[in-house]
C-alpha cells in the first residue's frame, strides 16, 4: 500500500526534508528549495531539494539542485540560506559545513534556474566575527542599492542575529549587529529581514521550542539596527519551523516547514516533512497577521471534525484521539485548510494560526 501523501502541500518522492530555503520567483515560476536528505527519511548531510510551481499549491520536484561535493561541505553538507535574482541570473546563498571550517557562507548561481555552479571562491564568508560555532541560515535581500544579509549565531548567553551588506552578492562587509537577546540563547536560526508595510520585520526561529517557536520583531531598520521593536509569535505550531519570506510583488509570502524534529516517521514511508501552505503576511493596527495566500483560499472551510471552538481557545485532535488546546479569546471567525494528514487553522484573519497533524 503507498504512503498517504497531501493533496495541496508540497513533500518529496522520497527522503526526508526540513527547512524551505531559496523561495524566489525566477523565469516566471516560483522556486521552494528545502533541506532534504535524498537517502532516506531521516534527517543527515544536507542536501537542497528544488521545486517549482505556476499556483504556489501544485508543485513539481526537480532535481537536486545543490550536492555536498565540496571540500568546505564534507561535514553537515548544504546547510540552509537563500535565493535572489541578479541581472538575470539566480545566485543561492548557502552555509556550508565542513570539518576543517564549521559553518560558512558560500555561493552557487543558474541561468536556467535548475543548473547550479558553485562559485570558485568559496567560502566567501569563511567566519563568523564573533568566533562562536553556530554560524548559519544566510537571508538576502536588496535594501536601497546594497544587499542586506542577516545570519543567525548565538552561544549560552543570548542568541544574535548578526548583518553584512555586499554590491555584488561575492564580497561582503560585516556591520554588526541587528538584533540580539538572552532569551534567544544559545543559537537565533533562520533569520530573515524584510519592509511590510512602512515597518520593517526580523523573523526567526528558536531552537528547542515546541511552540511558538517563530518569532517576527516588528520594528524600523535605523543604521544598521532595528529599533523599537515590538514581538508577536501569531504562528502556534506545533508543527511549524524556520518560515522564510520572499516578496511577490505586492505581497509577503511566508511558507514554512510542515513537521517538528520529534515527530516520528510512520514505518515503510519513505519521505518525511512538508510544506506549509504559502500564507501572506500583513500588518493590521500594527500587529503582523498570516493568512493563506489568495491561491489557496478556496479550500479554506469554517468546520472541521478535527477542531473546535470553545469560548476559551481552539481544541485540536488527531486521528488518534489525541487533543491539545490552543487558549484564543475573542473569536470572531475562524478559517480551516484540512488536508489529507494535517489541518491549519486561522484565527481572526490570521490574529492566530495553528498547524497541526493529524497523523
Amino acid at each position: 500500500m503507498d504512503a498517504e501523501r497531501f493533496l495541496y502541500h508540497f513533500e518529496p518522492q522520497k527522503g526526508w526534508m526540513n527547512d524551505p530555503n531559496g523561495l524566489v520567483i525566477f523565469k516566471g515560476r516560483y522556486h521552494a528549495f528545502f533541506q532534504h536528505n535524498p537517502h532516506s527519511p531521516h534527517w543527515d548531510k544536507m542536501h537542497w531539494g528544488h521545486a517549482v510551481s505556476e499556483d504556489l499549491i501544485h508543485w513539481q520536484e526537480l532535481p537536486i539542485a545543490l550536492s555536498p561535493d565540496e571540500s568546505y561541505e564534507d561535514d553537515g553538507g548544504c546547510f540552509s540560506g537563500s535565493a535572489i535574482e541578479k541581472d538575470g541570473r539566480l545566485y543561492l546563498l548557502y552555509t556550508s559545513v565542513s570539518h576543517g571550517l564549521g559553518q560558512t557562507q558560500s555561493v552557487a548561481w543558474s541561468d536556467d534556474g535548475i543548473h547550479f555552479t558553485k562559485y570558485e571562491g568559496n567560502p566567501v564568508i569563511r567566519e563568523n566575527p564573533l568566533g562562536y560555532p553556530d554560524f548559519r541560515d544566510p537571508k538576502v535581500s536588496l535594501i536601497g542599492d546594497r544587499y542586506h544579509m542577516v545570519v543567525g549565531t548565538g552561544n549560552e548567553a543570548s542568541g544574535k542575529v548578526l548583518l553584512f551588506t555586499s554590491l555584488d552578492l561575492l564580497n561582503w562587509q560585516y556591520e554588526g549587529i541587528l538584533f540580539e537577546g538572552a532569551e534567544y540563547a544559545h543559537c537565533i536560526e533562520r533569520p530573515d529581514l524584510f519592509p511590510l508595510g512602512d515597518r520593517y520585520v526580523l523573523m526567526f526561529s528558536k531552537i528547542g521550542e515546541t511552540e511558538r517557536a517563530t518569532h517576527f520583531v516588528v520594528g524600523d531598520l535605523v543604521d544598521g539596527k532595528l529599533v523599537d521593536g515590538e514581538l508577536c509569535r501569531p504562528e502556534w505550531g506545533t508543527d511549524f519551523y524556520a518560515p522564510q519570506t520572499f516578496r511577490d510583488g505586492a505581497r509577503r509570502i511566508m511558507i514554512g516547514w510542515l513537521y517538528h524534529w520529534g515527530k516520528q516517521v510512520p514505518e515503510d514511508c519513505p519521505f518525511a516533512g512538508a510544506l506549509s501552505i504559502p500564507r501572506e503576511l500583513t500588518l493590521a493596527n500594527g500587529k503582523l497577521q498570516n493568512f493563506p495566500v489568495e491561491e489557496a483560499r478556496h479550500l479554506l472551510k469554517r468546520e472541521s471534525p478535527y477542531v473546535r471552538v470553545t469560548e476559551e481557545g481552539v481544541i485540536l485532535s488527531d486521528r488518534h484521539g489525541n487533543t491539545v488546546f490552543r487558549p484564543c479569546g475573542d473569536i470572531k471567525r475562524v478559517d480551516i485548510l484540512e488536508d489529507t494528514k494535517a489541518v491549519e487553522v486561522f484565527i481572526n484573519g490570521g490574529e492566530a494560526s495553528f498547524s497541526h497533524w493529524l497523523v
